[in-house]
C-alpha cells in the first residue's frame, strides 16, 4: 500500500529536529514531522513549587505546558485566555509530555530547581503530542547540559532519552505516523512513547467506532518501536553538532 503522501506504511513523516531556535531558552529546538512543527523550549527556574517545599519533597520538578498557536491550523483557534478556559484536550496532552519526560529525568541530581517545558505547536498536521514529547527531550537535555556547563551540576540529570510516534489502523492496514487526514479516518489510533533503552513510558489507544485485536496490537507496537528507534536517531544527531 502507498499512502496519500506516497509513504510506505511503516515509514515516518520528514522529520527535522532545529536546536537553538528560541535564545532565551536554556534549550529549545524546532521538531518537525512533515507539516506538524512544535518549538520545545526549556528553561530553568532556581526554585521548586510551593507544595514541594510544604510536603517536604527533596529534589526538583520538571512541569511541561502545551498550547496550539490560533494560526495553527486552517481556521484559527482561539486562545485559552480569550476563552476564559483552559482546553480539555490541550491539558491532557501536557500531562502526558510531562509523564514522559519525568521518566527520564533524575529529579533528585537536578537539586532544587523547577524545569519547565514549553511545547508551542506552529502548525498542525496529526501527531503534536508525539512530535513535542520527541522535541522536549533534546531541548531538556540541552538546558540541563547549560547546569553542567555552568557548574551548578556535576552530573547530567538526564537518565534517558524519549520519544514517541503515533500509530494506527486506517483502512484496514496498520500505518505509522498518522498526518491529520489519515488520522481522521483511523479504525484505531494509538501513541506510544518510549525510552532509548527500550522501555514503554504509556501507550494510549483505542478504537473509533470499532474494535482491534491481540494481532493487530502487535503489530501497532512493531511498528511504533521501529519508528521510535529512528527518532531516536535524529535526536542523537540534533545533539551531536553541538
Amino acid at each position: 500500500m502507498t499512502r496519500h503522501d506516497g509513504r510506505s506504511p511503516g515509514e515516518l513523516r520528514k522529520i527535522e529536529i532545529q536546536p537553538g531556535i528560541a535564545p532565551h531558552a536554556q534549550g529549545s529546538v524546532l521538531v518537525s514531522f512533515g507539516n506538524t512543527r512544535v518549538i520545545c523550549a526549556a528553561m530553568i527556574e532556581e526554585s521548586v513549587p510551593r507544595w514541594m517545599k510544604e510536603q517536604n519533597v527533596t529534589g526538583g520538578w520538571l512541569t511541561a505546558e502545551y498550547s496550539m498557536l490560533p494560526y495553527s491550523t486552517t481556521s484559527r483557534k482561539p486562545r485559552d485566555s480569550s476563552r476564559g478556559r483552559p482546553d480539555g484536550r490541550g491539558t491532557e496532552i501536557q500531562r502526558l509530555i510531562g509523564r514522559s519526560l519525568r521518566a527520564v529525568v533524575d529529579l533528585e541530581k537536578l537539586g532544587s530547581r523547577t524545569l519547565w517545558v514549553d511545547c508551542d505547536v506552529l502548525q498542525a498536521d496529526g501527531g503534536t503530542r508525539t512530535a513535542s514529547i520527541t522535541g522536549a527531550s533534546v531541548a531538556i537535555e540541552l538546558a540541563c547540559r547549560s547546569l553542567v556547563t555552568a557548574g551548578k551540576l556535576s552530573v547530567l540529570p538526564v537518565k534517558n532519552r524519549v520519544a514517541a510516534v503515533s500509530v494506527g489502523i486506517v483502512g484496514g492496514e496498520v500505518l505509522l505516523d498518522l498526518d491529520y487526514i489519515e488520522d481522521k479516518d483511523a479504525e484505531v489510533d494509538m501513541n506510544v512513547v518510549m525510552t532509548d533503552k527500550g522501555d514503554f513510558v504509556e501507550i494510549q489507544g483505542s478504537g473509533e467506532e470499532t474494535v482491534f485485536n491481540q494481532g493487530q496490537l502487535d503489530t501497532m507496537l512493531a511498528a511504533a518501536k521501529t519508528g521510535i528507534a529512528n527518532l531516536l536517531n535524529f535526536q542523537n544527531s540534533a545533539l551531536s553538532t553541538l
